[in-house]
C-alpha cells in the first residue's frame, strides 16, 4: 500500500517538474509524471531491500526528493535534446526541403 502512495507522490512532484522546468511543450503530459513515478517506485523498493524501514520517515524523503530531482533532471533533458533535435531538423528542411514521409 506504501508502495502505491509513493508512486503517485512521485507522480504529482512530476506534474510539478512538468510545470517549473522550461520547454514542457517539447514532451508529452503525461512522460515526467510517469518517470517521476517510476523514479520514486524503485528508490523505494531499494531501499526497502537494503533494509530501511517503510514506516521510517527518511524512507518517505529519500524516495520522493530522488523521485522528484529525477524528473526535473528527464524534463530538463528531454526539452533540451528535443529543441536541439528540432533545430537539426529545421535547417536541414530549409536547406534540402521536407522529405517525403512513407
Amino acid at each position: 500500500m506504501e508502495l502505491l502512495f509513493v508512486a503517485l507522490g512521485g507522480a504529482l512532484l512530476g506534474i510539478a517538474a512538468r510545470y517549473t522546468v522550461p520547454r514542457r511543450s517539447t514532451h508529452g503530459v503525461l512522460v515526467i509524471p510517469a518517470v517521476g513515478a517510476l523514479a520514486a517506485s524503485v528508490v523505494w523498493v531499494g531501499l526497502t531491500w537494503l533494509g530501511w524501514a517503510w514506516d521510517g520517515g527518511w524512507i518517505w524523503v529519500a524516495s520522493l526528493v530522488i523521485g522528484g530531482l529525477v524528473a526535473a533532471a528527464i524534463a530538463w533533458y528531454v526539452g533540451v535534446r528535443r529543441t536541439a533535435a528540432d533545430d537539426v531538423f529545421l535547417a536541414s528542411a530549409v536547406k534540402n526541403g521536407v522529405p517525403a514521409r512513407a
